[in-house]
Formats: structure tokens, sequence, C-alpha cells
């Protein structure tokens, strides 16, 4: 245990949290290395020991940085890792960027890591999502639910801060880690979604984060870069270094123009051009 202790109630719920695990007898976890699937990895293997298997996908819209991490993390903690191939550009229809394109993916990813728990006669099949997740339309959680999959911390009413809390109490390499979305989320819905431009957006990102950077994503429309970043670190964006090594560089990855969003970073900001009735699942 590395961080402060956290309260009595928060450390009670960790343990229903485990309880509710353990009632499964085995699970395959959807693992993708952030800070929400490594505490439910974690409390997992807490829970049911040998009994779990962590499950990751690998795609041109997952980093390669994530995966490692991935890998390494279930490596140091003794946890059986599968990966499962998901190319989402071979999906019919998700490269034209729906707004029910993260309902096609999910439905895709978890179909497979469904199959693959039925034949390693595995109980059941957990994702991570958390109570915060209920905030912003997500229509994977349609397919999360169309499978069975379950969501041991939505059910059990986790936080994004929460889990932070815990993951340093318990000494988790992730309790500080910066939130990570698929890149398919970077692009605005209707624009083309491809190889080159995945590739595009990565690069731009890991460049930032070499910067030193913490929060950061490049949303791509067109030919143009949005970067945002927490309002903390524009000042250190804007100076002459920096600036002008960001600009060449991105250039270079084939961006032509180069722009940041003076609003800041947040979560789903793709989903602001959407209706009220789309924003809740109503329209797919």
């Amino acid at each position: 245990m590395n961080g402060n202790k956290p309260e009595d109630l928060l450390l009670k719920k960790y343990e229903e949290l485990k309880a509710y695990l353990s009632s499964f007898g085995s699970v395959a976890v959807a693992f993708s290395g952030g800070v929400d699937s490594t505490f439910l990895l974690y409390a997992a293997k807490e829970a049911l020991g040998d009994n779990v298997l962590a499950v990751t996908a690998s795609s041109c819209s997952f980093p390669v940085r994530e995966f490692e991490e991935a890998r390494s993390f279930c490596s140091s903690y003794g946890i059986r890792h599968e990966v499962v191939e998901s190319e989402e550009l071979k999906i019919e229809g998700f490269s034209h960027n729906p707004k029910n394109r993260c309902y096609l993916c999910k439905r895709e990813l978890f179909g497979k890591i469904c199959a693959l728990a039925e034949s390693e006669g595995i109980n059941e099949v957990a994702e991570a999502s958390n109570l915060d997740d209920n905030g912003d339309y997500r229509p994977g959680l349609t397919a999360v639910a169309e499978l069975g999959v379950k969501s041991p911390l939505r059910e059990k009413g986790f936080t994004k801060e929460q889990i932070r809390i815990l993951s340093k109490y318990l000494g988790l390499p992730t309790w500080n880690k910066q939130s990570f979305a698929c890149l398919a989320s970077r692009f605005p819905y209707g624009e083309e979604i491809t190889e080159e431009k995945l590739g595009m957006v990565d690069r731009a990102e890991q460049l930032l984060l070499d910067l030193g950077f913490h929060q950061v994503r490049v949303r791509i429309h067109g030919n143009v870069a949005r970067i945002e970043l927490a309002p903390d670190e524009f000042a250190k964006l804007l100076e002459d270094g920096v600036r002008t090594r960001v600009n060449t560089t991105f250039k270079e990855f084939g961006f032509t123009y180069v722009a940041l969003d003076i609003q800041g970073y947040r979560t789903g900001s793709m989903n602001e051009t959407l209706t009220d009735e789309e924003a809740t699942g109503i329209i797919s």
C-alpha cells in the first residue's frame, strides 16, 4: 500500500467490489491498461486469484504504448493475458464514423472476448466503465448490455476519482495516468476514419506526451489538428521552442494547420455536436 489510507466507507466499498467479483467464480476482464481497467483487473486478481484472464484488443486505433503497458502490468502481477485481434476498419460501416461507431466496435470486440471466455470455461466477462460514464453519450454500453457483459465498477457505483484514490492506495502505477479513449474518438462523426489518419493522431499525441504534457487529445478535422490540453498547460505549449516544434512536427505528420482549443481538454468533445436525443441514445 503506497498512498494515504482512504476513508473507511471507500475501503468497505472496495471490499464489496471484491466480494461481487468473487461471486463470478471466474472472469475475463477487458483490459486496456487504463486507470479503470487496471483497477478492475487488480481487484479481480485479489478476489479470484488465478481464475482471472485479462484480454486486450490489438488494433490500429490502440496505440502501441498502451498495449505494451497492458502487457507489462499483467507480467508484473502474474495475470494470464490474451490478445484478440479487433480490426475496427474491417467492420462494415465503421470507417464512415457513424454516431453509433462505438456500438459497432464494442459489439465486435466483446463478441470475441465472450467467445474466448466460453472456450476457456470462464463464467463471466467484465468491462471497466465507471459511474461517470453514465453522463456522456456511450453507445458502446448498449453492446455491453446486449452481450451480458458485467460492468462491476458502474454496478457498485465507483467514480473515476474514487478509482484513482484507491489505485494510489493499492500502489497501482496507473493511479495518476492520463485518461485515454480509442483513437477513433478523435474524429468528428461522419468523417472517414483511415489507418493513415489514426497514425497521424497517434504520433501527434505521442509527441505531446514526450514533451511532458499530461492530459492530451489531438482531434482531427480534415487537415486540421485541434489540440486539447488542461488549461494550466497552455502556457507551456505557447513557449517559443515548444510551439515551433509542435507546429513543425505536426505538419511533418500530415496536418496542414495546428490549433489549440481554448476550452481545454474534456472527455467526449466530439459529442458536443449531438442533439439531446442523440446524446441520450434515442437516436443511434
